[in-house]
Parts: C-alpha cells; sequence; structure tokens
C-alpha cells in the first residue's frame, strides 16, 4: 500500500498565501481576479497549466520572467508568515507509518518551492527521495500523469494507492489513475459538494486520515 500525499493545502497550510500572491502578480498584469476566483480558477495545477489559462483569459503572452517573480514573492511571504503545517497531518503520516503504509508526496509544485514550503514546515527531510513534481511529467494535474509516477518509483501498483488531495484537479487525476481518493475538506478554500461529486472522499480532520488511509478499497 501507497499513500499519496498532495502538498500545498494537505501538508502545508499555503494555499490561501500562495494564491494572494498569484492573485496581486495577476492584478500588475490586468487581470482582477480575487483570491477566492484565482483559487477556484487554478488550485492544484501545475505552474504551466495555469500560465496557459492566464494567458488564455488575457490574450497576450505573461512577461518572461512573471513566474520567476512570482515564485520569488511566494516563497518570501512563506518565509514571513512563517508557514506552518497543516494541523494534524504529522501525527496522521506518523500514524501511517507505524502501520507500515508507504507514504510519498507528489505535487504540482515544482521541487524548489516544496524545498522550502516542507523545509519550513520540518516535513522535506521526512521525505526526502519520495517526493515527486508535476515539473517531473508531460501533463499536470488533472490527468493522471504525476500520480501514476510516483507509483512507478514507489514500486506500487495504482490499485494500491491511496492519494490525499484538496484540490478538484487532484481528485480527478487521482481518480484518473485508478487510485483511490481522499478529499481534505477542513480548509475554508474546499469545495466539499464539487470533490465528492468528482469521486473522492471527504473528511475534514487530519487525526481521521489514519483509519481511511487502510480502510478496505470500496
Amino acid at each position: 500500500m501507497l499513500v499519496i500525499f498532495d502538498c500545498d493545502g494537505v501538508l502545508v497550510d499555503s494555499e490561501p498565501l500562495a494564491n494572494t500572491c498569484f492573485a496581486c502578480a495577476l492584478e500588475r498584469e490586468g487581470l482582477d481576479w480575487t483570491v477566492e476566483e484565482t483559487m477556484r480558477r487554478l488550485m492544484g495545477r501545475s505552474m504551466k497549466s495555469c500560465v496557459e489559462i492566464v494567458e488564455g483569459e488575457l490574450g497576450r503572452a505573461l512577461p518572461s520572467d512573471f513566474v520567476d517573480r512570482l515564485q520569488a514573492d511566494t516563497l518570501q511571504a512563506f518565509r514571513d508568515a512563517p508557514l506552518q503545517a497543516v494541523p494534524g497531518v504529522v501525527e496522521a503520516i506518523d500514524a501511517i507509518e507505524a502501520a507500515g503504509i508507504a507514504t510519498c508526496v507528489a505535487s504540482s509544485g515544482g521541487l524548489d518551492k516544496m524545498r522550502v514550503t516542507l523545509g519550513i514546515t520540518g516535513l522535506w527531510s521526512r521525505f526526502e527521495g519520495r517526493i515527486f513534481s508535476a515539473s517531473q511529467v508531460s501533463r499536470g494535474k488533472p490527468f493522471p500523469d504525476l500520480f501514476l509516477h510516483a507509483a512507478i518509483q514507489m514500486d506500487e501498483q495504482p490499485f494500491g494507492c491511496t492519494v490525499v488531495e484538496d484540490s478538484l484537479p487532484g481528485i480527478q487525476a487521482a481518480r484518473s489513475a485508478g487510485m483511490r481518493a481522499l478529499a481534505y475538506v477542513g480548509a475554508t478554500h474546499s469545495d466539499p459538494e464539487a470533490l465528492r461529486a468528482a469521486g473522492g472522499r471527504t473528511f475534514d480532520s487530519m487525526s481521521s486520515l489514519p483509519m481511511l488511509a487502510w480502510a478496505p478499497r470500496v
């Protein structure tokens, strides 16, 4: 068995802050999206996919340094906050691994970003060598490529994997990969109804995760 964790919003409480930075960057380019709209349209997707969506909305290309400036601003905001782990997730990981279940991380974020977010929260060393990014596959979420890549690297079959996500593209990717999908809805940005409709089993507290992780597949 293998539990695959998304990073942002599942391991680290980063989504509101990251999307605030994204919305500010988009406003500078003339796209007046609220933080909520930015999250609804872009959360859970790879940066490549986000750029494509934004450029389609603007009808023009973003500046060549847009992504670099956005990442620098976002990582600085994470350091200033400072970023925290999602409440209860460390204890949940402890319980899952104590039961002999393997774990890894598979995120739309880049490895450089995760070195900061997981590093600040003390989780990088916990998962080091088992951290995978959408930058390593040709298609990001909602396509299944990233989760299938993680399963291959961890020597596990898709039907033996459980994915823990908080975004609609992430749940869609997990289901497309033939994996169980657990949807964390304990944060204010979550949309439980949409996540359930996409095939995710919702839960609102990380204390519930260990029992769900080793529950029989249905």
